[in-house]
Parts: C-alpha cells; sequence; structure tokens
C-alpha cells in the first residue's frame, strides 16, 4: 500500500503539489481567523451541580455574575463626599444601557464590601446582557470606551470574569505569534545543521507551516458547530509545527538514503514510503488516537484540546505523505542543493558501521541489571513531588503579574477587607411558591444553619422567583484551595429545607465539580490509551511484551516530569527565572494533557525506534545485535527530532499565560527524560534483559500479525521476512552482547 502510495506520489507529483499550494492558501486565509471564533473558559462540567444552579439562578432569578468589576480610586475624595458618587453616577450613565444586565454599586446596594478600607476607593458589579461568551465579549468591547473615560480625580481599572477571559484571548493570540517568530528561524538554523543543505532544510518547515494552517481552519470549522477553547490553539501550533517538522525529518533522511542507495528518484521514493512513510501514518495515528483520550472528559478545554491535537497530527500525517513526497519527486537529487556544509549521503550499510550510539547501547548491554537499578530509583525520586500535588481550578492568576485585571482581582482582596475570598451560590427549589410563609421560614433556617459552618462569614438573599429561592454565602478562604473545598463538602452536607432540592453553584463548586468529574472519568482515558497501546504496538511488533514494557516505561518518564512541574509550578522554584507567580496548586486538567501529549510523543520515538529493532531482528534472530543496530540507526534521527520538538516548544515557553508555559516545559522535560534516560539506557537494559522474550506472543496471534501487521522493512509487503523466535524465551549464546 505505502509504497504504491510513493509511486502515486511521483506520478502526480504536479497535481499533488499545486493542490497543496491552493490549500495552504485557502487554509491561510480561512484558518488565521480561528480566534475571532474561539471561546473562552471550558474549565467547568456542564452537567455538575454547580453548573445546573448557574442555570437556574439565570433563568429564573436572572445573572448576577461580576462579569466586569470597575475599581474606581481617589487620592482627594471618600466615597462618603458627593463628589465621589457624582464620578460613579456619571460613569454609569454613560453606559449604553443594551450591554447591561445589572449594576450593583455602594449607592444602589449599600453594603460594608464594597467600600475599601480607607474608603478611598470602591467598585462597582457590572453584568453584561450577553447570553453567551462571545455577546459578552461584544458587549464589553463596547462598554470599554466609556468605562475608560478620563475622570478628573480618579482612576479607574477594569477586571471582573469577562475581562479576565478577553485578556487570555488577546494574550494567547500574542504568545502564539510570537512564538512562530522565535521557532522558525531557530528551525531553520538546526535543519541546516541537520541536513547540511538549505533546499532539505527548508522542505521540513514548508510541511509545518502547511499542518498548522490547515489544523487553524479545522478549528475554525469546528466552531461552527461546537465551543471550542482558546487554548487549543497552542497546542495545534506546539504539536502541527513540531510533529510536522519530526516526521518530515524521518520521511526526507530516509529519502536521501534510499536515493544514495538506488540513484532512481520514483524506487527511492517507493522505498521510503514503503518505510518511513509507513510508519510516520503509523506513530501518527498512536499519537492522535492517544490524545483522543481527553474525549472521555465533559470540560470544554479538554475536548477542545483533543480536537486540535488530533487535527494537528493527522494533518501533519498527511502533509507527510502526500505533499512531501511529491515535493520529494520534483526535488530528486536536488534536495541536497544549496549545500552549508559538505553532506555526506549515506551509503546502504552506513549506519551498520559501528557508531556512538551502538557503542552506547553495547555497554548499558554489558551491565542491563546494574542500569535498571541505578535508572528506575532516580526516575521515582524524581516523580516524588507528584505525591503532594494539590490540584485546582483557573482563575486570573494566569495572566502575567502586570495584567490589569489581575491586579483589580489582587487590589480587591488586599483593600476590601469586607470582599470575602469568593462566594457560593445556592439555588433552593421548593415545591410550594419561594413566597409563602413556610417555605420562607424553612429557608432561613437552612440559611442560619449553613451560616455557622466554619469557613462561612456571611449570607445574602439574593431573590425569589416561582418556585426558587436564591442566596449567596461569602467564603473565607481563597476559592480554590483545599480549605474552600471542605467548607463547599460541609454546606453540601447540610440538609436542605424539607420538600427542596438545594443546588449550590460559585467557583469553588465548579471547581470541586471539575475535580470530582475528572477523577470519574480518569479510569476510562487510562484504559484507551492502554488498550491502543497494547493493540497498536502489537500491531507493530507482533509481541505481547513490548507493549507492556512501553507502559512501564512511560509511567516511569512521565511521573519523573509530573514531579518537576509540582516542584516548578506548584511549590514555586524557578518562578523568578520563568517568570510566573506560583499559585500553590496546579490547574486540575493540564496534568492530563500533559500526559496524553507526553505519552504519544514518547510512543512515537518508541516506535521508530522499535520498528528498526525490529526490522534487524527478523533478519538475523540476534536480539543483541538487532538492539545495538537499532538504536546506532535511529539515535541521531531521534535525538534531531527532539531536539528540533524541544526547540518548538521552547519558543512557546516564553508565552506570559502559565498555562501554556507548563505545557511546553513540561512536555520539554518528557522528553529530555525519554531521550536520555529511557530511549538510550532503560530501552537496552530491559529488551537485553529479556531477550528473545521481548517478541513473545501467542501462536495464534502471531500468525494473525504474520499476515495483518504493521512494521517498517525494506523489502515490499509481500516478502517480509518471517521472524525468527525460539521455542522458549530465553536467549540462546547467539543473543550474547558483542
Amino acid at each position: 500500500m505505502f509504497e504504491r502510495l510513493g509511486h502515486l506520489a511521483f506520478r502526480r507529483r504536479r497535481a499533488i503539489l499545486v493542490l497543496a499550494a491552493l490549500l495552504m492558501v485557502a487554509c491561510g486565509v480561512v484558518g488565521t481567523g480561528v480566534f475571532t471564533s474561539l471561546s473562552n473558559g471550558g474549565f467547568t462540567d456542564p452537567g455538575s451541580d454547580s453548573t445546573r444552579a448557574a442555570r437556574q439562578l439565570a433563568t429564573q432569578i436572572g445573572r448576577r455574575d461580576a462579569d466586569v468589576v470597575v475599581l474606581i480610586r481617589s487620592a482627594d475624595h471618600t466615597v462618603d463626599q458627593p463628589a465621589f458618587r457624582q464620578a460613579v453616577t456619571a460613569t454609569i450613565a454613560s453606559l449604553p444601557p443594551r450591554h447591561v444586565a445589572h449594576v450593583e454599586t455602594y449607592w444602589t446596594a449599600p453594603a460594608p464590601r464594597l467600600v475599601s478600607a480607607d474608603r478611598h476607593a470602591t467598585f462597582a458589579v457590572l453584568t453584561l446582557a450577553g447570553a453567551d461568551d462571545d455577546a459578552r465579549r461584544a458587549d464589553l468591547h463596547a462598554l470599554e470606551p466609556a468605562l475608560r473615560t478620563p475622570r478628573t480625580g480618579f482612576t479607574v481599572r477594569l477586571g471582573g470574569e469577562a475581562v479576565v477571559y478577553d485578556a487570555i484571548d488577546a494574550q494567547v493570540k500574542r504568545d502564539v505569534e510570537r512564538a512562530e517568530l522565535i521557532s522558525f528561524p531557530v528551525l531553520l538554523i538546526l535543519l541546516l545543521l541537520v541536513f547540511g543543505g538549505a533546499v532539505a532544510a527548508a522542505t521540513p518547515l514548508l510541511i509545518g507551516a502547511l499542518t498548522v494552517v490547515g489544523a487553524l481552519t479545522v478549528l475554525r470549522l469546528l466552531t461552527l458547530v461546537t465551543s471550542v477553547s482558546v487554548f487549543s490553539v497552542n497546542l495545534v501550533s506546539m504539536l502541527g509545527l513540531g510533529l510536522a517538522i519530526d516526521y518530515a525529518l524521518f520521511v526526507v533522511s530516509r529519502f536521501r538514503e534510499e536515493l544514495g542507495r538506488r540513484n532512481d528518484v520514483a524506487a527511492a521514493l517507493a522505498a521510503t514510503m514503503a518505510t518511513a512513510g509507513r510508519t510516520v501514518v503509523f506513530s501518527g495515528v498512536t499519537v492522535a488516537l492517544a490524545l483522543a483520550s481527553l474525549l472521555v472528559f465533559p470540560a470544554m478545554f479538554l475536548r477542545s484540546m483533543a480536537y486540535g491535537g488530533v487535527a494537528a497530527v493527522l494533518i501533519a500525517v498527511l502533509a507527510s505523505v502526500t505533499a512531501l513526497p511529491a515535493l520529494l519527486a520534483v526535488l530528486g537529487p536536488r534536495i541536497d542543493a544549496a549545500p552549508v556544509r559538505r553532506a555526506r549521503r549515506p551509503a546502504r550499510h552506513a549506519s551498520l558501521r559501528p557508531g556512538g550510539w551502538e557503542r552506547v547501547a553495547r555497554v548499558v548491554m554489558r551491565h542491563p541489571w546494574r542500569v535498571v537499578l541505578l535508572v528506575v530509583p532516580v526516575l521515582v525520586l524524581l516523580g516524588v513531588p507528584f505525591l503532594h500535588a494539590q490540584l485546582g481550578g483557573a482563575d486570573y492568576r494566569a495572566l502575567p503579574a502586570r495584567a490589569e485585571s489581575r491586579g483589580v482581582a489582587q487590589q480587591l482582596r488586599a483593600d476590601f477587607p469586607q470582599q470575602g475570598q469568593s462566594v457560593l451560590t445556592v439555588a433552593i427549589t421548593s415545591g410550594a411558591p419561594a413566597s409563602s410563609a413556610a417555605v420562607r421560614r424553612e429557608v432561613r433556617a437552612y440559611l442560619q444553619r449553613v451560616a455557622r459552618v466554619p469557613g462561612i462569614e456571611g449570607t445574602t438573599m439574593l431573590g425569589q422567583r416561582g418556585h426558587l429561592t436564591a442566596a449567596a454565602l461569602d467564603l473565607r478562604d481563597d476559592p480554590q484551595t483545599l480549605s474552600a473545598r471542605r467548607t463547599l463538602a460541609r454546606v453540601r452536607a447540610e440538609s436542605g429545607p424539607p420538600g427542596t432540592q438545594v443546588l449550590i453553584g460559585g467557583d469553588t463548586a465548579r471547581s470541586a465539580d471539575l475535580l470530582g468529574a475528572l477523577h470519574h472519568r480518569l479510569p476510562l482515558m487510562i484504559a484507551w490509551i492502554v488498550m491502543v497501546t497494547l493493540v497498536l504496538l502489537f500491531l507493530a511488533f507482533g509481541s505481547l511484551v513490548v507493549p507492556l514494557k512501553a507502559l512501564a516505561m512511560n509511567v516511569l518518564s512521565l511521573s519523573a516530569a509530573f514531579g518537576s512541574l509540582v516542584w516548578i509550578f506548584q511549590d514555586g522554584h524557578a518562578a523568578g527565572l520563568l517568570n510566573f507567580t506560583p499559585s500553590g496548586y496546579l490547574e486540575a486538567s493540564q496534568p492530563l494533557l500533559l500526559f496524553t501529549v507526553a505519552f504519544g510523543l514518547s510512543m512515537d520515538y518508541e516506535v521508530f525506534l522499535l520498528s528498526r529493532i525490529r526490522e534487524h531482528y527478523d533478519q538475523t534472530g540476534n536480539n543483541t545485535e538487532a538492539v545495538a543496530v537499532g538504536l546506532q540507526r535511529t539515535g541521531r534521527l531521534i535525538s534531531c527530532a527532539a531536539v528540533l520538538l524541544g526547540a518548538v516548544l521552547a519558543a512557546f515557553t516564553t508565552s506570559e499565560i502559565v498555562y501554556s508555559k507548563m505545557l511546553g516545559l513540561g512536555i520539554i522535560l518528557a522528553l529530555i527524560i525519554d531521550a536520555t534516560i529511557v530511549r538510550s539506557l532503560l530501552v537496552p537494559a530491559t529488551m537485553r534483559l529479556m531477550g528473545r522474550a521481548n517478541w513473545w506472543a501467542p501462536g495464534p496471534l502471531l500468525r494473525f500479525w504474520e499476515r495483518y501487521g504493521i512494521s517498517e522493512t525494506d523489502e515490499p509487503d509481500a516478502a517480509r521476512p518471517a521472524p525468527r523466535l525460539p521455542a522458549g524465551p530465553s536467549a540462546r549464546s547467539s543473543d550474547v552482547a558483542a
């Protein structure tokens, strides 16, 4: 199949390139407009009690969310003076009424919480009229000119949920643009060093650009039918550019190798597709299926990451096996044109000559137990900090310290002692009308009980409508802390009024409900990833042992990466160096996202390495020799691929959104651990210890694999040699380290 794909790409090369160019232009026009269609937030469970409470309050009482907080301060006046009231009243009166659903100020609803301790500042709370995030964003932009009109003697700063998410949206766009401006020149320099020629170096960048605009276009189309998080653009840029360049690196390198063997462009292209092309497709499917596991979670943020990640990976694969071979067919030997240094195309068996990677493998396989007993404890030790990981929800601290909306949130906490840290909203639905004396009496008694719960500082009635009563509970603690969630649990444990349904909402409830949903669905995600790994790696290598070892080593390497993230982002080490403010917890969805991305990439490189090992083992039956040769053939390429992907990710660690920084750095750490410890040390050591048992499978499964399996080989599909398996799992004398 893949050999035929190579021949087809050669015959139709110009038509394929013209179509790819047209698609790239069209996607460039459509895809780059995706930012105006993306949604904010997405860190909630849409089926949770907190979401149902918010929905009930919005439809029956009316939304009272703090979409915009207008913080007004004067050095010359206090809130008790008429000039202050006039300034606030004039500001509110200047707002276009169709964009505002509700306004609360110190003078419309007098409350101590609305006045600062020094009485020189107050804030107004605006609930925007829009029915969804996009409409509220438009409301905010319409109101900003009036809110920011200078008034002598007064300063006005804007905060609130809508302002925070609008700032995040704008910052993500700036971060992506900056990261791409940084990464493209760096990648070009690295590719010049890898290939030694400008043409070969530019080819992967073209495929990367095609992948990114194609994946952005897919996101734009998805926004027509579902909500897609703005954060998905970061993942599309990271994975789309990084994986496309990695895949192109493997394909171009194999093409140059085959061209040196055959000096026939058509034959070299067919052989490249039958080997590297086949493995690229298989590896890409593995990464895409790992990312698809995020779809089991209800949060829009994680589902959006699955959409963007799968789109980026599959388009990278598609471009690498269609547009790239067509381009190689046109270039032919000119792939080595415009050399920047003398390039030496490898001869047919150059990779079999002893080299650095082979020597590393042989040293490791002489002392496999020592390597395992040294490396495994190191990985476990690195993962220990993850045992005390604290998880929480997203808030204003995702923004850089200089962001105005973040500053407003911090100032409210510091200057308004009566403000409290957060609010729990209570929706009480009764069988009788809420205005009846009996219901009012029972509701009052219930609110008095919950007001005595430790951690609750007071209660406020929000209104009654029909059978619904709404109230607010002031929390003493930061809404994302464990103590706030314990207070929530105690409130929810209180029995509601007889014959009523009580739903608790608010920031703390949304975070707690999301954590519960993630915990509930986590086994499904793990089961999916385990099943995908077992099935796909068996199809690739005809073994049941290899997939189980891959799972174990990935768990070790990823736990080490997670432990490092806790040490850095939760505990705050290197916060100054990386320019972020530690919050004392990790946003709950980030470890899950990092796990799927890093797991997929680890499996990606595992497939490239083990495919070469399996190929040589099929030819010789010598496990130790196959490991040494496989590592020699792929060590440099995998290292180069990891460095190139790391360069892309490093550009994204410059992001001023802490979640993007965390994702980029987390994947870099996972790649470093995977490349320096797992691939170089643990894989050779464990494969030496298992010997020929690495390739064991029951007879029926082995026969199935011989007929339907997928592997990289220089031979045509029909001529793949049968594996040489011994009667027992123990190593034979031929399987001794050289």
